[in-house]
């Protein structure tokens, strides 16, 4: 589960894993597989590298690598 904030200033958990995809429209709002969307104080790059470090957590991705775009 990742924490959040909603725009009132409401915390949120969402589990990461039911995220589709994330726009900042200008809000950042977090759309779930579901459909329901969440709008959140936190910018696009703050949610992605909460879901970066909770996959990581649960071994969903061991480690990332920054790519290498010289080759």
């Amino acid at each position: 589960m990742i924490q959040l904030t909603k725009l009132n200033q409401t915390p949120i958990s969402l589990n990461a894993i039911y995220i589709e995809r994330i726009e900042s429209i200008p809000d950042t709002v977090v759309t779930l597989l579901s459909g329901k969307k969440v709008h959140v104080l936190e910018t696009v790059e703050e949610v992605t590298n909460k879901m970066t470090t909770f996959y990581q957590k649960i071994n969903l991705l061991s480690s990332l690598q920054e790519p290498n775009w010289t080759e």
